[in-house]
This record gives structure tokens, C-alpha cells and sequence, in this order.
């Protein structure tokens, strides 16, 4: 897949949660590494789309679903995710039905790339068909996404309009009149509303009278709502005049005199063209030929060319929102987008081909009358360092234009997003930091468990003092290897270390194999204890069971002199000792006692190759 932009953090964690929630976290981990993506996403940070592609395919793969229907399934958590994130109320308020929601969602991206400058959005465009008829038109830079689209949509409808609405897909191009987009979709929108379908019944007249009964009922509540605010501002203690009650009654009911509002026009414009011209000094007047009829003051003196007579729009701007051709057509059909023109750097003065372009965004409005249109708009600017690098200032700005807050509030927006960003990038970092530490934990761990009980190991991690613990009865054994003098004589060290250690490790394998704790290794001996540091019945059983595997293991070590199987001797006592740790530096755990002697003499006074047992011990 071709880059064709970037997605923000927040959308591949939206769809992280959305497998964690439906199919869990095993899946996750799953999809992720066979994704090869990260640990975490950073909301405010950028990510490739082919990230964010393959995550997707890479998912209807692993949960065996089509494209489509995990695209639409993302499309309506997606809705529920921008809910849970803090944006229901923005959300909320875009339109007081679907159509006008639909229509100003390119509004809120226009606002959103404010704080997300790098934000490719789709656009939206509604457009009443045959037979009224709603078309959706949906043009994006991705191709295959499209099916995002109906699972937001219909969330929407059904959580903000209590309406059920079915998705269509009408018509599907690469747009050509679109000079940016490359994917445009036709949606059939057909909308059903919740009361309508609990009302459906085959009998038209019912249906007429239940419509004419709802009618009055609503009337008449609206009249008692009217009646009951009509009543409460007339018993106020402050004083209001017959007018001030009528207009409370009006705006607080939203009864029907709201309805039969009528606006009233002058006969002629009472406002002088300097006086317009300076009162928005950002907007253009043009014909249907993009020739320039009017501009204001300020918009002459950034882009000083619309100052000449006759010039074309097109050549000192271009559209960059919604991309569209520069043509009447185009604008009349998106009239209701927010249009954004970029002056052409190549008409500007040599002055100031260095500093940014400016941008301009507003709205186009159609004056049938005089055959023009007229771009009511402002200059686009994110921040006050915009605003520096443009040479503008404030005062540019007229103090009726929202720009001017936009401006400032945007500008503590970008500081608390950056303030955001460093403490996710922070949080992350010490979430890896504690990984690592939680890995370098374990290792320290399984070292120190190597070297003493890990119930005493336990208790020295905590700072605690060990105290000596007394075992009536444990079995202590003692191994040595056969002539092992004259080995050490004959050979070289390494030969040695080589030969020990792989006696050693085959032991030490055996130790857990039959529960016994390996005490020390001195030389070639090597002491095993049963029963200590946890008191075991079956201590003696365990020991002399590890002493035959001994024997066993010991034949696969080679003798590097004779390169014959090596010969040991092993010695087995039972009685009781006492145990403890002792040292601070490098600490170990010790046997006391007459028992570890005596272990130690039936080992020396023992055959090659054989057991030797005491008596307390064969007992």
C-alpha cells in the first residue's frame, strides 16, 4: 500500500481497545506480534498508515472475518471510543438531526486539525436525491476504509436521534473532480425512526389518526410547558415588561411562536462599501467567472494583487478544503463545506516568498441576485507563532472575529498537548524502564534461590535476620571422586574445571529431580541434605535415591587421563544438625553437627563406584 498519510496514536489505541474489549487480551497479544507494532501508542504522536493497515488485515485474519465486517464492527466502537475519550458533548451538539450532523462533521475535523495538525480526515457531503432520497458522499485518501463509515453513522443515529438508519453503498469511484481524495463512496441513507417502526401497521387511516392524535397531544404539551413558564416569570420579583414575558415565553417554550418566526429585511443595505469593507476585512466578492468584484482591506494588504481590477480568484488562491476544482460549479455543490484558500506563494512579493503561505477559512454563500459569491472568512492560523511568522498581528483581526480567541485559547490547547505528550512519552518510558527491571528482578531472583533456600533467601530480600533452626532428623550425603589426586596431578586445570563442571551440573539436575537442597561443593566433593531447610518424612528415601542417580549420571563423565568413565564414592548419614546462614559477604546456608561429620567418614571410608550407608541411615 502506497503512503498516503499518517494516523494519530488515538485511532490504534481505539482499535487496541476494541480487540482487548470484544476478543480479548490473549488476541491482542496475538495480533500484535504478528504485526511486529509496538508496546503502547502514543495519542498525540503520528503513526504510519501501513501501521494501522496491517493491524487491521493482521485482525480479520486472526478472527476470520471479513474486511468489511470488521471495518463497520471498528466504525461503531470507534463512536463509542470518542464517547469514553471526553468528546460525547462536542459530539452532541453538531446537529439537531442526522442530516445536520453529517454536514458540519467536516466543521469539527476543520476544528480538531487546530490541535491535531497533521490529521488527514475524510469529508462528508449530504445531498437530497430522486424521490428525497439521502445521499451521503464520503471522499478520503484511503482507499478501502469505506466501511467505517456506516458503523459510526448508524451508532450515531441510534445513541443521539433514536433513529435506525440502513447503509447502502450506492456507488464507489476514484474521484476525479476531486483533485486531492481519491476514494469517493455514494451512501443510500434510509432513516427510520424508533416511534415510526413501533407505529408501523398495514391500516393507513389508524396510521392518519394516531399521526393527527400525536399532533394534538404535542400541541397541548406544548401549550401547559408554555402556560407553566408564562406563570413562573410572572410571579418574579424582579419587574419585567409585557414584551420582556412574551420573548421569555417565546425562547424558554419553544412553542410554536418560535415556528412562525419571520425575519425582516430593509429595503436597501444601510452600510457604506468603506464602511463594509473595513468592517470585515477578510471576505471576497466574485462572479461566476472567479472574477474579483470586492475585497476587504486587510485580505488587499496580505495578498496585494486583489487590489488590481478583473484578476481571477484561482490565480492567487488555491482550495485546499474541501478539494475541489476551482470552478463556480464545485463551490455551489460543496456551499455547505468550510472552505479553506491558500494564497499562491509564486504571486507573491519576492519579500515574502520566505514566510508561510497565508490560509484563509470561512464560508461561501451564493447572492443569486447580483449573480456572485461572496467567501465570508478569516485568516486560518493555529497559534500565536502563526500569527508572528505570517507578520501579522492581532489587530489584523477584526474584534467581532472569533479568530482572535481561537488564536490565544488554541495557543494554551498546544501547551497542554505538548504537556500530554511529554507525559505519555514519560509514562512509557518508565513502563519499558519497569519491564526491564521486572526481567533484571527475576534474574537476581533465580541467582540467589541458586544459592540459598528460597525461604531464606526471602527473609534476607526483606532485611530480616535468619535465625538457626535445629532438625531432629535429616540424611546429609557426601560424594567424592575416586583418585581424583592423581587426576589434578596429570592434568591440566581446564581439563579439571571441565571435568567438574559437568559432573556438577548433571548433579544439580538430579536435586530437583528427587527434592533434595545441594548445600556446597568443596573440591570434588559435593554435599545434599533431605529434609532440611523443609522438614520432609521421606528424607531418607529421597537421598539414597539421588545417590543411585548419581552413579548413574557420574558414568557419562569421562576421566581425562584414562577417557574412561569417572569413579565416585558415596558416603549417606541420618541424624540431627543444626542449619543456618552465615556471613554478610556472598552468605551461605551450613549444616552444624556430629551428623555432618559422620556423613563425611562414611564417604572417605566407601568403595568406588558404591553407596555407603550407616546404620541410622539403612534404618
Amino acid at each position: 500500500m502506497s503512503r498516503t498519510g499518517d494516523f494519530y496514536g488515538f485511532i490504534n489505541t481505539c482499535l487496541q481497545s476494541l480487540v482487548i474489549e470484544k476478543f480479548g487480551e490473549e488476541t491482542w497479544e496475538k495480533l500484535k506480534a504478528s504485526t511486529e507494532v509496538q508496546d503502547a501508542f502514543m495519542t498525540y504522536t503520528v503513526y504510519d498508515d501501513v501501521i494501522t493497515m496491517k493491524l487491521i488485515q493482521e485482525a480479520c485474519k486472526v478472527l476470520g472475518v471479513s474486511m468489511e465486517a470488521f471495518l463497520k464492527l471498528f466504525g461503531e466502537y470507534f463512536f463509542k471510543f470518542c464517547k469514553m475519550s471526553g468528546y460525547d458533548r462536542m459530539l452532541r451538539t453538531l446537529g439537531g438531526n442526522l442530516t445536520e450532523f453529517i454536514e458540519n462533521l467536516d466543521a469539527l475535523h476543520s476544528y480538531l486539525a487546530l490541535s491535531y495538525q497533521e490529521m488527514n480526515a475524510p469529508s462528508f457531503r449530504v445531498e437530497k436525491g430522486a424521490d428525497e432520497k439521502t445521499l451521503l458522499h464520503y471522499y478520503s485518501d484511503r482507499s478501502g476504509l469505506c466501511h467505517i463509515v456506516p458503523g459510526i453513522i448508524e451508532s450515531v443515529a441510534k445513541d443521539f436521534f433514536d433513529t435506525d438508519v440502513t447503509m447502502d453503498i450506492l456507488d464507489m469511484s476514484k474521484e476525479e473532480e476531486r483533485t486531492g481524495k481519491k476514494e469517493h463512496v455514494v451512501f443510500l441513507v434510509v432513516q427510520k425512526s424508533h416511534r415510526q417502526m413501533r407505529r408501523a401497521k398495514p391500516n393507513r387511516l389508524q396510521d392518519n389518526q394516531d399521526i393527527q392524535r400525536d399532533q394534538e397531544v404535542l400541541g397541548l404539551l406544548s401549550f401547559l410547558r408554555m402556560k407553566e413558564k408564562y406563570l413562573s416569570v410572572s410571579v418574579c420579583p424582579v419587574k419585567k415588561s409585557h414584551w420582556e414575558i412574551v420573548r421569555s415565553i417565546v425562547m424558554f417554550g419553544k412553542g410554536h411562536l418560535v415556528n412562525t418566526f419571520v425575519p425582516v429585511y430593509p429595503e436597501r443595505l444601510w452600510i457604506e462599501q468603506k464602511t463594509f469593507c473595513n468592517a470585515f476585512p477578510f471576505h471576497i466578492v466574485f462572479d461566476e467567472s472567479l472574477r474579483v468584484k470586492q475585497a476587504g482591506v486587510n485580505i488587499q494588504k496580505y495578498v496585494p494583487g486583489l487590489q488590481t481590477q478583473k484578476i481571477r480568484l484561482d490565480e492567487y488562491f488555491s482550495i485546499i478544503h474541501p478539494q475541489v476544482t476551482f470552478n463556480i460549479f464545485s463551490i455551489c455543490k460543496f456551499i455547505n463545506s468550510q472552505f479553506v484558500l491558500k494564497a499562491r506563494r509564486e504571486r507573491m512579493p519576492e519579500a515574502w516568498k520566505s514566510q508561510p503561505a497565508l490560509k484563509l477559512r470561512g464560508q461561501m454563500i451564493w447572492m443569486e441576485s447580483v449573480g456572485c459569491m461572496i467567501y465570508m472568512c478569516s485568516p486560518k492560523l493555529r497559534s500565536l507563532q502563526e500569527l508572528e511568522e505570517r507578520k501579522m498581528h492581532l489587530s489584523d483581526i477584526a474584534p467581532h472575529d472569533t479568530t482572535r480567541d481561537l488564536i490565544l485559547l488554541n495557543q494554551q490547547r498546544l501547551a497542554e498537548i505538548e504537556l500530554s505528550n511529554q507525559l505519555e512519552r514519560k509514562k512509557e518510558e518508565l513502563r519499558v524502564l519497569s519491564k526491564h527491571l521486572a526481567i533484571e528482578k527475576k534474574k537476581t531472583e533465580t541467582l540467589l534461590y541458586a544459592m540459598l533456600p528460597e525461604h531464606v533467601a526471602n527473609q534476607l530480600k526483606e532485611g530480616k535476620k535468619v535465625a538457626a533452626g535445629e532438625f531432629e532428623t535429616c540424611t546429609i550425603l557426601f560424594s567424592d571422586v575416586v583418585t581424583f589426586t592423581n587426576i589434578c596431578a596429570a592434568c591440566h586445570p581446564i581439563q579439571i574445571v571441565k571435568m567438574l563442571n559437568s559432573m556438577y551440573s548433571k548433579f544439580d539436575r538430579l536435586t530437583n529431580v528427587h527434592e533434595v537442597y545441594k548445600v556446597e561443593t568443596i573440591g570434588d566433593a559435593y554435599m545434599v541434605v533431605g529434609g532440611v531447610p523443609v522438614p520432609i518424612g521421606s528424607h531418607a528415601q529421597r537421598v539414597a535415591n539421588f545417590a543411585l542417580g548419581m552413579r548413574i549420571s557420574a558414568k557419562e563423565v569421562m576421566n581425562p587421563i584414562t577417557g574412561e568413565p569417572i569413579q565416585i564414592r558415596v558416603g549417606i548419614h541420618t541424624g540431627p544438625v543444626l542449619a543456618g546462614v552465615v556471613g554478610d559477604k556472598m552468605p551461605r546456608y551450613c549444616l552444624f553437627g556430629d551428623t555432618v561429620n559422620t556423613a563425611s567418614r562414611m564417604e572417605s571410608h566407601g568403595l568406588p563406584d558404591k553407596v555407603h550407608l550407616s546404620p541410622t541411615a539403612y534404618r
